[in-house]
């Protein structure tokens, strides 16, 4: 059951979206603040109290101002919060689209939710919330078949490496040489294959659409 929860958004207009949401679901008035920094004070506060959250709701990226902050974005809160309330319960809600950073929200951050900022976003924020409540995760389905996708090649370093220095420019028959430069091992006929690997698993016909499947994605 969610009963206290704390909103950390530098939007004013989102701010008081997702407080009138909580709202409908009879969620009891909620705290909310502007910058990390204010978040972690009351996460602390809280925490000294015996009074703590149920639920952190962030945003991903905050705008830098005058207030210099020590604490930049969404997912430095999350380890800072969590290295205090290890069992705080995570709901970002963020206009990220990329389906790689999102999946490593979820398998590196353990975050408990994620809903992306867009048309029906507080129809989809209830249900993400409803979801929370029951102790279940809210995984935005519409990127569901993006992170099947992802999935079905695991990318290793020489990969992404080679990927980025194609996005870079480099022809293919010039990475073998700044592959060394950056301590990889790697052959022509390596280079090669890798990327025809990575074409063929992922149902790719060109290095370009490699290249840009790979920046949509957030893998570069």
């Amino acid at each position: 059951m969610i009963k206290k929860v704390l909103i950390a958004e530098d939007h004013e207009s989102a701010n008081i979206s997702l407080q009138k949401t909580l709202e409908d679901l009879g969620i009891p008035p909620v705290d909310y603040v502007h910058y990390c920094d204010d978040a972690l004070v009351k996460i602390k506060k809280a925490k000294q109290d015996n009074q703590t959250y149920d639920l952190l709701i962030t945003d991903l990226y905050f705008e830098a101002d005058h207030n210099t902050q020590k604490i930049a974005d969404g997912t430095e809160l999350i380890k800072a919060a969590r290295r205090i309330q290890p069992d705080l319960r995570v709901l970002i809600f963020s206009a990220e689209n990329r389906p790689a950073i999102i999946d490593a929200l979820f398998n590196q951050q353990e975050i408990d939710g994620y809903v992306r900022k867009a048309r029906n976003d507080a129809k989809e924020l209830k249900q993400a919330l409803e979801n929370i409540a029951n102790n279940q995760r809210h995984y935005p389905r519409h990127l569901t078949q993006h992170i099947k996708q992802l999935n079905t090649y695991e990318f290793s370093d020489l990969d992404i490496t080679i990927v980025s220095l194609l996005e870079q420019g480099v022809r293919p028959k010039d990475i073998p040489d700044q592959l060394q430069k950056r301590q990889f091992k790697a052959k022509l006929s390596t280079v090669e294959k890798r990327l025809n690997s990575m074409r063929e698993s992922l149902n790719l016909t060109s290095n370009a659409h490699l290249v840009a499947y790979c920046k949509d994605m957030g893998i570069i």
